[in-house]
């Protein structure tokens, strides 16, 4: 019987389950992207928002993160109480819709600076997390904070260091909230990252990727080896999902492709 193009029966299967972010990819359909990353081996196709929840099924994947609700940009998020109400409204809505969808993660963001001091973010960060983590808990969803940079992409963003993601995790005190450790953005703002994700494993839900610098493929231009770092996360126990997060040069599915064989682990 011939095999699906997703088998890989001449290849070893791969130990870390791979995803692709959407928005990278905007010049594919959610469909196209879905079946040339099912013909790689990827797993995922996620940051996709309700709409387009059921288009990785068709293909034998999952979305594995969920888009931010629309109250919680990058800039606007749970380090403000002004924000709570109107963000944990929307997830009350969007989780259990989540659930049903068997998507395993929501994203959330802590929102910018803008003059607040890190340690009052921490308070109002965790006191507005306190609130929807219960439900998550119930519901078996969990909710992941993204660490960013600020220097170069997104200035002023509060969530941008893994001790204050840790420190969080820890004021929150829910298995269902986590860190989604961006391997690029954490190499802008302090690298040493297999060290970090290593030694903060358990804080981590999550992973992106992307070349630096430029947000480009996983070539001799770019600083970081991905063949160790992915070999690293294996050798946690991780059992989530690492997302390709570059911004293609080259051929997608070729990028692709390559990326999936670097990071196998």
């Amino acid at each position: 019987m011939p095999q699906s193009p997703a088998a890989h029966t001449d290849d070893p299967a791969p130990t870390l389950r791979q995803s692709v972010c959407r928005w990278c990819f905007g010049g594919m359909s959610v469909d196209a992207l879905c079946s040339a990353a099912a013909k790689i081996g990827y797993s995922s196709v996620e940051l996709l928002g309700p709409e387009e929840w059921d288009i990785p099924g068709k293909h034998g994947m999952v979305c594995a993160l969920a888009t931010n609700v629309k109250s919680n940009p990058i800039p606007r998020g749970f380090n403000r109480a002004e924000h709570h109400d109107s963000i944990i409204e929307e997830l009350r809505e969007r989780l259990p819709l989540v659930k049903a969808a068997g998507i395993p993660n929501q994203i959330v963001f802590s929102g910018n600076r803008a003059g607040m001091s890190d340690e009052e973010g921490l308070e109002h960060c965790a006191a507005g997390l306190r609130r929807i983590t219960p439900l998550a808990e119930d519901l078996g969803v969990t909710i992941i904070m993204e660490l960013l940079n600020s220097r170069v992409d997104h200035k002023d963003y509060m969530c941008d260091r893994t001790a204050w993601g840790v420190e969080l995790v820890k004021r929150v005190g829910s298995p269902r909230f986590k860190l989604l450790y961006d391997i690029y953005h954490m190499q802008i703002m302090e690298g040493d990252v297999i060290r970090t994700l290593t030694a903060n494993i358990d804080a981590i839900g999550h992973f992106h990727t992307a070349g630096v610098p430029g947000r480009r493929e996983f070539d001799d231009r770019q600083e970081l080896n991905y063949r160790g770092i992915c070999r690293a996360i294996v050798g946690t126990g991780f059992k989530g999902f690492l997302g390709q997060e570059f911004i293609p040069s080259r051929n997608p599915p070729e990028s692709l492709r390559e990326a999936f064989e670097i990071c196998r682990a």
